[in-house]
């Protein structure tokens, strides 16, 4: 399948066969792709938890407006941001352009400089909300890949992340969950397998100016 082909064969699974598991391949694949996703200043303000756990998925489903899939699907992603952003975060990612660039300081400290400023500007509220989206470009991103690579998924904001930060203990790194991704493969017998997708017409959501 080309990937328009693979976008079309892609859908919001609302049953997975929970006898069916990714290969360690398909979640390695995940996690590059969740790597590679583009972020703002490539500053990376995310962190992807995997849990292929069915005791701590089940417990997760009461916090999850009782979504199924949690527990059904073969590994849950757990997309996170953090609680509390620093410049910190801008010192450590200019330490790993110097490290794998060797980019010299003359060139680098200006916009270290601008970066750390601009940090400084923002409130932890304006930061929280610069990095959630940072943290739905990742989700875009596994969602492609995982059509591309006939995954089956299903995008969720519906989950109390108070409640999935205090089971996974995330306060102790440092993160708050965001978004979330149950991963596997479409039962058989999910009522919206076969169902046409319902999206408008190219020219109702697409303006071209030449």
């Amino acid at each position: 399948m080309n990937t328009i082909q693979s976008l079309e064969w892609r859908y919001a699974v609302k049953k997975f066969d929970n006898n069916k598991s990714l290969s360690k391949t398909q979640i390695n694949t995940l996690k590059k792709a969740f790597n590679l996703t583009a972020t703002s200043y490539g500053l990376q303000p995310v962190k992807l938890i995997i849990i292929q756990n069915k005791e701590i998925q089940k417990e997760l489903v009461a916090h999850s407006w009782n979504q199924t899939q949690v527990e059904q699907a073969s590994h849950l992603l757990i997309i996170c941001i953090p609680k509390n952003y620093t410049t910190d975060e801008v010192k450590n990612y200019f330490s790993l352009v110097k490290k794998i660039r060797n980019t010299p300081d003359s060139i680098i400290n200006p916009f270290k400089e601008f970066l750390t400023s601009e940090i400084d500007k923002k409130s932890q509220k304006e930061l929280t909300l610069w990095n959630k989206n940072q943290a739905y470009l990742a989700l875009g991103n596994l969602l492609t890949v995982c059509a591309v690579e006939k995954i089956d998924s299903c995008p969720m904001e519906g989950f109390i992340a108070e409640k999935y930060d205090e089971i996974l203990q995330l306060e102790k790194h440092n993160l708050t969950s965001t978004l979330i991704l149950p991963v596997g493969f479409r039962a058989e017998d999910d009522y919206m397998k076969d169902l046409k997708k319902v999206r408008k017409n190219l020219d109702d959501v697409i303006i071209e100016i030449n």
